[in-house]
């Protein structure tokens, strides 16, 4: 409230402050205090009801399964080497030349004549 008078004070407003209310004050309560006496202890109670189970979560989905990669792609081919020229024909060998002649051999003599005779008897 002071801050409101002193801000309202500010503007050249006659500001009346009206005291607040004295606060009321009333006769104190009487206190009572409390005695704890130990005693026999009291029999058990009796054993609550088993609570209900709890009903179970829905399963979380699957995920899904990640796409193939793609395939490489194949390499080119090689070129084919060339074909190595043909060789030229070998050139044919000289025929050997003939032999000479033989020599015609010496004519025979006429040879003699023999006569066997047979052996005497005896």
């Amino acid at each position: 409230m002071a801050v409101m008078a002193v801000t309202l004070a500010a503007c050249g407003r006659d500001v009346v402050v009206t005291p607040a209310p004295a606060p009321v004050v009333e006769a104190p309560a009487p206190t009572t205090t409390v005695i704890a006496v130990p005693g026999p202890a009291g029999p058990a109670g009796a054993t609550g009801a088993t609570g209900a189970t709890g009903s179970m979560g829905n399963t979380g989905n699957t995920g899904n399964t990640g796409s193939t990669g793609s395939t490489g792609s194949t390499g080119s081919t090689g070129s084919t080497g060339l074909t190595g020229d043909t060789g030229a024909p070998g050139l044919t060998g000289s025929t050997g030349s003939t032999g000479d002649t033989g020599a015609t051999g010496q004519r025979g003599r006429t040879g003699d004549n023999i006569v066997v005779v047979p052996a005497p008897s005896r």
